[in-house]
């Protein structure tokens, strides 16, 4: 039968190495190794097969045991030890049978062990059968190459984790993306890059599908702060996914989000910035305003509001232009953010010329003196305002609201109560700072009911 045509067949082109001292055998052993297909060469010393071996790499080698100089055993046993012919598939035939030979063979490395004298049909099956080990050993080490190539090429981290949550293996990118060596995170527990109380989710998680894989779902896709080597943070998506072999281990792929954070922080943070002045935006004001009125409401804290118009600043415009109606306006935005030091402070673009300034824990008091010396400081900046009625240098007037905020008031009511006071300084001449103080709609309410 023809190994071409044959269910067991392997390659076309299979290519078998004899040895052996006597012709007789050589010649027929040629003539039935061609027959069945395959590619064939002969040696008839020891030495000679190892040459031709190293030459040609067959895919199997049918070696005579007993020959005269180096025997079969010694010329398997220096087969093996080279790396080009190690892997060969070596198949003795010999007379000498007893249990110590067969033993011996194997030992050295032989793969199967065929008595003389030969029967050719029994030749035949048991080398189809080592061609197809072969072959088979041969495709699943390309797969696992194949699959080691891909593991090590992936731009994503990927750690292979226990139940017990000790990592098994990570990839060239996993260590890359942490700052490892190869091999160093082996047998770490993960509780060593995540946060304590994730680490323990995830443990958790590892316990439940350990008791019923079946029973559990996939634990998806999240946003996770890793520990670097180097004791930084990096902000990475991990995806688990379970894997039940011999015992249940977890996928994890590693993804470096820390581009994309910077990116989306940057867009945050332009979101919440007027281009112009490079201060805060009437919408970040606004949710600043919101977050420490009801901090207010909590710690009964004043809140103090400063509302700055600049005067005159159409005429500006006109006269100057708009390029340097800008500069202007970036260096009022300036001066007023440098008296908004503390945290609790917020200075503001809010249209136009307009901006305001949020003192959270301020009293009325307070809250005027630093209204005027933000008055002063722009004025002390020397911006010539050549055709304003009201000084030949760039000023501004102010209106200064403080409230004790209840749960009847809203933000509205303080806004229109520092607009007030910096019309009236505006009405008064400019270049003025007016306040008004309040305790807040809901206290005024409760003080009505009780005067009745």
């Amino acid at each position: 039968m023809n190994p071409a045509s044959s269910g067991l067949s392997t390659r076309r082109d299979a290519a078998i190495l004899i040895v052996d001292d006597a012709p007789e055998n050589l010649a027929v052993l040629r003539k039935l190794m061609v027959e069945q297909g395959y590619q064939t060469f002969v040696a008839t010393s020891g030495e000679r097969a190892l040459k031709i071996a190293r030459r040609v790499h067959p895919d199997l080698i049918l070696l005579d045991v007993v020959m005269p100089g180096m025997d079969g055993l010694e010329t398997c046993r220096q087969l093996k030890a080279n790396a080009a012919t190690a892997r060969i598939p070596v198949i003795f035939m010999s007379a000498r049978t007893d249990t110590d030979d067969v033993v011996a063979g194997f030992d050295i490395g032989a793969v199967d062990y065929i008595s003389k004298p030969l029967r050719m049909a029994e030749v035949c099956a048991r080398v189809r059968t080592q061609l197809q080990i072969r072959s088979n050993s041969e495709t699943q080490e390309e797969q696992a190459e194949r699959l080691r190539t891909i593991v090590n090429s992936m731009a994503e981290g990927l750690l292979i984790i226990e139940a017990d949550g000790r990592i098994q293996f990570t990839n060239p990118a996993c260590d890359k993306h942490l700052g490892y060596q190869e091999n160093e995170l082996a047998g770490r527990a993960i509780s060593e890059l995540l946060n304590p109380l994730v680490a323990q989710e995830y443990l958790e998680y590892f316990a439940r599908y350990a008791a019923s894989p079946e029973m559990t779902h996939s634990h998806g896709t999240r946003e996770v702060i890793i520990r670097h080597r180097n004791g930084s943070s990096v902000c990475m998506d991990l995806t688990l996914t379970p894997m039940y072999l011999r015992q249940p281990l977890f996928i994890g792929l590693l993804h470096d989000i820390t581009h994309h954070k910077q990116s989306e922080d940057a867009l945050q943070r332009a979101a919440m910035v007027d281009p112009l002045t490079q201060i805060a935006n009437r919408r970040h004001f606004d949710s600043f305003l919101e977050k420490e009125w009801q901090r207010s409401m909590r710690s009964g804290q004043p809140l103090s509001l400063v509302v700055l118009d600049v005067d005159h600043f159409k005429l500006y415009n006109d006269t100057l232009g708009h390029p340097a109606g800008d500069t202007c306006l970036q260096r009022v935005a300036g001066a007023i953010a440098s008296h908004a030091l503390r945290p609790t402070d917020l200075a503001a673009r809010y249209g136009g010329e307009e901006f305001v300034l949020l003192f959270a824990e301020t009293g009325a008091e307070t809250a005027a003196m630093m209204a005027e010396a933000i008055r002063a400081h722009i004025e002390s900046l020397r911006i010539p305002h050549p055709r304003s009625t009201t000084s030949e240098w760039l000023t501004v007037s102010i209106g200064v609201a403080t409230i004790h905020p209840h749960q009847l008031d809203n933000t509205e009511s303080l806004f229109v109560a520092a607009d007030r006071a910096m019309y009236v300084a505006k009405e008064g001449g400019r270049n003025q700072v007016q306040s008004t103080s309040t305790g807040g709609a809901a206290l005024e309410a409760v003080k009505a009911l009780v005067t009745r």
